[in-house]
């Protein structure tokens, strides 16, 4: 009897231990996974504080990068203030404020000095100031045909409300001809009420005795003389529209009166210009032909309109625009690698380009002109300046591609001579000839 009850206790000692290790291993592997989920939720806290760590990193350098551009559209804006010294001038026993912008002309132009206050026929205008971005087009009677209404229309209508409002176009019509100003001033009125209402377009006029007198002789039948004086007359037009527009804005685009922009051009611009890391840069090319597409900023342009007015005689603006980067970028005995590098760094070009040239009437008369911006005529334009960029300096040799590297360099024994004009401003081809050597090479 004693055995049995032994066997019995051993028996339920054992069920009793078993049932005990059971309950004890289903507990460790009930904690085991909860000490796996804590560890798992542990390391998605740990992922998740990694990533805002890394959002907010983002954040702050944006934040940085925005207030870094404030900082220098502030200090921009306010060096464009200083650089408007205002005058005082008698008009009708009234005295009117009026910036001085105009009067360094008469340091270049003798004729003007005769003159009081130099401005132009403000035609239609409300004085739109402090925008961002001011568009300039000059414009010519080019007889039967026409394309500013065109250009107009590619430039307004592929503007968002918010960057019409923050710019102001500004047509100059650079001719006498009363018929062909108020068939432009009919046109604009007519078909760009909007904006003429809200002050975002604006038409001038140059007035006459702008010009010199060599420009107004109209008796020589010499295609050459003839075409002297439209080059001649086509850079002191470029620069009293800028001087003009210089303190509406922050920023100057140079146009034509016969190209047509891309769509989302003015968007794609001022992304361009907020996305560049360096302030350094003195002109922003968004076309390659002539002087179609180039931006500016407005603080710079009395700089640009001295160097230009200094050789208005001498080359078309475009060359002028080439050869004032190599002067300040450009130093005699360097290779021409060297000069084209930091020329880069100054003079930044937009790809692809964002205005196509669509006027085959030369605004010069009688003359056609088919040039047109494309890939093709970049990669072409490209890879002659890596040509040309292989020969040194010191070998008499230049690049003759005055998109990026213009023939500037004086030495002895070596001549240019200048026959016609060039680029889509300049109607007929240009020729360069170097004395010494057989012929020249046709720009494009």
């Amino acid at each position: 009897m004693r055995t049995k009850q032994v066997n019995f206790l051993i028996a339920f000692a054992a069920v009793v231990l078993f049932s005990f290790s059971c309950f004890c291993i289903s507990r460790m592997t009930q904690t085991n996974n909860q000490l796996i989920n804590c560890r798992n939720h542990i390391l998605e806290f740990k992922e998740n504080m990694l990533r805002l760590k890394n959002k907010t990193e983002t954040n702050r350098q944006e934040l940085m990068k925005t207030l870094n551009r404030m900082k220098d559209e502030i200090e921009q804006r306010e060096n464009l203030s200083a650089r408007l010294v205002e005058k005082k001038v008698n008009t009708s026993d009234k005295i009117e404020t009026v910036t001085n912008a105009f009067e360094i002309l008469k340091f270049f132009l003798p004729h003007l000095r005769k003159v009081g206050r130099i401005y132009p026929n403000v035609i239609i205008g409300k004085e739109k100031t402090g925008v961002s971005f001011a568009l300039g087009i000059p414009t010519v009677n080019r007889g039967n045909h026409t394309y500013l209404k065109q250009t107009l229309t590619s430039i307004v209508s592929r503007m968002t409300l918010s960057e019409e409002n923050d710019s102001v176009v500004i047509v100059s019509i650079a001719d006498s001809n009363e018929d062909y100003v108020k068939s432009v001033v009919d046109m604009i009125t007519k078909k760009f009420r909007k904006q003429v209402k809200s002050g975002s377009l604006e038409v001038i006029s140059i007035p006459a005795y702008f010009y010199p007198t060599m420009l107004h002789d109209k008796e020589s039948t010499e295609d050459s003389e003839k075409l002297e004086r439209w080059k001649t007359k086509q850079v002191l037009d470029f620069c009293f529209l800028m001087l003009y527009a210089q303190p509406k804005a922050m920023y100057y685009l140079q146009l034509e009166d016969d190209i047509i922009a891309k769509k989302s051009y003015f968007t794609t611009i001022t992304d361009f210009v907020h996305n560049i890391t360096s302030n350094n840069w003195f002109s922003i090319e968004f076309s390659v032909l002539g002087f179609i597409g180039k931006l500016f900023k407005s603080a710079d342009l009395t700089d640009f309109v001295q160097f230009f007015l200094m050789f208005y005689k001498d080359k078309p603006i475009d060359w002028l625009l080439g050869y004032i980067f190599q002067i300040k970028m450009c130093h005699p005995g360097e290779t021409t690698e060297k000069c084209i590098e930091r020329n880069r760094e100054i003079r930044i070009r937009y790809k692809p380009s964002l205005f196509q040239h669509v006027g085959i009437q030369s605004s010069f008369p009688e003359r056609e002109q088919h040039l047109k911006d494309s890939v093709t005529r970049n990669r072409r334009q490209n890879a002659s300046v890596l040509r040309e960029g292989k020969r040194s300096i010191r070998g008499n040799s230049f690049g003759t591609d005055n998109q990026e590297f213009l023939p500037w360099y004086p030495r002895a024994g070596f001549a240019l001579r200048l026959a016609g004009g060039g680029g889509a401003a300049r109607g007929p081809g240009t020729r360069l000839t170097a004395c010494g050597q057989a012929g020249g090479r046709r720009l494009p």
